[in-house]
C-alpha cells in the first residue's frame, strides 16, 4: 500500500525559540501515522492566523505546491479550530490534518487494550464535536487514511447529540474500568508495596527499560506479571500503562510502572481522556524520568515532561533522573558518573540496570547491609521469613541451627540483632 504524501506546515513564531525543532518531530508523527513527508513550509509570524493558520499569500503557495506535488494530506504543527479547517479546505486539493488529529491517529492505531481504546476514541470524539463539518469533508474528499482512524466515518457522521451521548457512555465505561484499577491499587497500597513510575518523553526507552527490569536477576520470573511490553524505536510505541512486579536487591517487592510517553503540544485531549492511568504517577512512592541522553532536544523534552508530571500530581513526589541509551553516546564530552540523584544507564544492553535497582531500593526502603547470621532451631520461622521477604545466600543448616548470609534494613536490625554474628566483607 502506498504512503500518502504529506506536506508539513509550521508557523515560526517570534515568541517560541523552540519552534526551529518541530518540525522534525513533525515528521516522526507523520512517519509514525505510516504518512511520508515529501515537503515542508515555515512561516515567521508574530501570530497565527485566524482564518488559515498562515498568511493568506501562504496558504495559496500551499494549495500551489498540492497540485504541483500531488500531496495527499497537508499537516499543521499546531491544532486548527473548525473555522481555520473549513477556509483551508476552501483553498487547498488536499485533506487537512492538525497536529492533536495526527496524534489521535497515531493513538488509536497503537491502543491495545479496552481501556486504551475507549480512552482514545473518547478524545477523538470530543476532538471532532467542534470540528464535524470540516472533518466529514475530510472524509468525503479522501475515503479515510491518516486522520480518520479510531471513531472513523461512520460515527463522525452522527450528530451532535449522539456524539454527546457515546462520549458520556465512554466516560461511564471508563469510570468502571478505574474503579477497578482503584481497587487494584489500594490492594498494592494495603500490602505495602511500593510503586515506582517511569515517566518520559516519548521514544526515550520506558518500555525497553522495563524489558530490562524483566530481564533482571531480580525478577519473579515465574511472576504471573512477568511478560514482556512491546517496545520498538518509534514515536508512542506502547500507550497503555503496564504494571511489572520486580524484587528489589535487598529482597522487599515493588512494581515499575509505565505510563504514555510524553510529547510538546501533546493535545489536551488526550490529557483529559488518559486522567485515569496518568492518576496512576500521582500514587507513586518515586518517580524515574528516563531521559534520552542522545536527544538534541534534551532540554526541551526534559522540561516538558518535568511539567506534565507536576501538572498530574498533586504532592511532592522523590524523582530520581536517568539517562538512557548510554551506548548509543556519540561525543565523548559527555559525563557519565552516576550519582544517588543521577543515574546513567543502557536498557537496551543492561549497563547500570542493578545500579538502578540498587539505587530505587535504597532510596525506597533506606540502606541496607549484608550480615551473617546464626539462627537457632528454637526461631527458625524467623529463618523462613527471612528467605520468603530478603536476599538470603550461603545457607547452611547444622545441629544447632541455621548460619547464612541475609540483607537487612537499617530500620529492622534491631529485631535480628541477636542473630547477627558479623556484616560480609567487613
Amino acid at each position: 500500500m502506498d504512503k500518502e504524501k504529506c506536506l508539513i506546515v509550521a508557523v515560526q513564531l517570534s515568541t517560541d525559540k523552540a519552534e526551529e525543532n518541530d518540525m522534525e518531530e513533525l515528521e516522526l508523527l507523520v512517519e509514525a501515522a505510516e504518512g511520508e513527508v515529501v515537503s515542508s513550509i515555515i512561516q515567521n509570524r508574530q501570530s497565527i492566523d485566524n482564518r488559515y493558520y498562515v498568511g493568506q499569500g501562504k496558504i495559496e503557495e500551499i494549495a500551489a505546491y498540492v497540485k504541483e506535488l500531488e500531496i495527499d494530506t497537508v499537516v499543521f504543527n499546531d491544532e486548527l479550530s473548525g473555522s481555520q479547517i473549513r477556509n483551508i479546505e476552501e483553498l487547498i486539493d488536499a485533506k487537512v490534518v492538525d497536529r492533536t488529529n495526527l496524534i489521535l491517529d497515531i493513538f488509536a492505531k497503537r491502543a491495545l487494550t479496552k481501556e486504551g481504546q475507549l480512552q482514545v476514541e473518547l478524545a477523538q470524539l470530543k476532538y471532532s464535536l467542534p470540528r464535524l463539518i470540516g472533518l466529514n469533508n475530510n472524509l468525503s474528499r479522501t475515503g479515510g487514511g491518516i486522520g480518520t482512524r479510531g471513531p472513523g466515518e461512520q460515527k463522525l457522521e452522527l450528530d451532535r447529540r449522539r456524539i454527546k451521548e457515546k462520549i458520556n457512555d465512554i466516560q461511564n465505561q471508563l469510570e468502571d474500568l478505574g474503579k477497578v484499577r482503584e481497587t487494584k491499587r489500594k490492594k498494592r497500597m494495603k500490602d505495602q508495596v511500593p510503586i515506582i513510575s517511569i515517566v518520559g518523553y516519548t521514544n526515550a526507552g520506558k518500555s525497553t527499560l522495563l524489558n530490562a527490569l524483566m530481564d533482571s536477576e531480580y525478577s519473579e520470573k515465574d511472576d504471573a506479571e512477568h511478560k514482556k511490553v512491546f517496545a520498538q524505536d518509534m514515536l508512542f510505541a506502547t500507550l497503555d500503562t503496564e504494571l511489572r512486579r520486580v524484587t528489589l536487591p535487598g529482597g522487599k517487592k515493588a512494581v515499575f510502572s509505565d505510563t504514555v510517553g510524553f510529547i510538546k503540544k501533546l493535545p489536551t485531549q488526550i490529557v483529559e481522556a488518559f486522567k485515569g492511568t496518568l492518576e496512576e504517577i500521582k500514587y507513586a512512592d518515586l518517580i524515574i524520568h528516563l531521559i534520552d541522553i542522545n536527544d538534541e532536544n534534551l532540554q526541551l523534552h526534559k522540561e516538558t515532561t518535568t511539567k506534565l508530571v507536576e501538572k498530574i500530581t498533586d504532592k511532592e513526589i522523590p524523582v530520581l533522573t536517568v539517562y538512557n541509551k548510554v551506548d548509543k553516546i556519540l561525543s565523548d564530552k559527555i559525563t557519565t558518573v552516576s550519582t544517588n540523584d543521577i543515574l546513567y544507564i543502557s536498557a537496551k544492553t543492561g549497563f547500570n540496570i542493578d545500579m538502578l535497582l540498587s539505587t530505587v531500593d535504597y532510596k525506597i526502603n533506606g540502606k541496607s547491609t549484608t550480615y551473617l547470621l546464626m539462627i537457632p532451631n528454637s526461631d527458625l520461622k524467623n529463618y523462613y521469613w527471612l528467605y520468603e521477604n530478603r536476599k538470603t545466600d550461603n545457607v547452611e543448616f547444622g545441629g544447632e541451627g541455621v548460619t547464612l548470609e541475609a540483607v537487612l534494613y537499617d530500620n529492622e536490625k534491631e529485631q535480628f540483632n541477636k542473630y547477627i554474628t558479623g556484616i560480609k566483607n567487613e
